[in-house]
């Protein structure tokens, strides 16, 4: 890699890490994590106290596969902010700690975490 991507890549985890060291998990009050790629969308519960992951829903999980939602579109974000709004409560998760990651909120994070508070989350 050439000092450009380098310095990239570092201040992309430099981002992650600033936005993470503010935000933890518990059981109570779990992580709500967003991640995207450039073709796909994950969302997961997780308990930083434990260091475990309670529920997890992405645009290749096995509902979405088959779907119009299997790509990283505002449509896909909504469905998934549902779907793990209601794995939370079927864990009794009524709050969440909402953890964008490096990605700024708008588009289709904004749109997730927007259904999932439609659906009943808390953050």
């Amino acid at each position: 890699m050439d000092n450009s991507k380098k310095r990239r890549k570092i201040a992309r985890h430099a981002r992650v890490l600033r936005v993470r060291s503010n935000i933890r998990g518990t059981a109570e009050k779990p992580r709500l994590t967003v991640s995207k790629t450039n073709h796909h969308l994950y969302a997961q519960l997780i308990n930083d106290e434990k260091g475990v992951t309670l529920a997890g829903v992405g645009t290749l999980s096995k509902p979405n596969q088959a779907e119009e939602y299997n790509r990283k579109s505002k449509g896909s974000a909504r469905r998934i902010g549902a779907q793990i709004a209601e794995m939370a409560k079927k864990l009794n998760v009524n709050t969440v700690v909402f953890d964008r990651g490096r990605h700024k909120f708008h588009g289709v994070i904004a749109e997730l975490a927007n259904s999932a508070r439609e659906a009943g989350l808390q953050f």
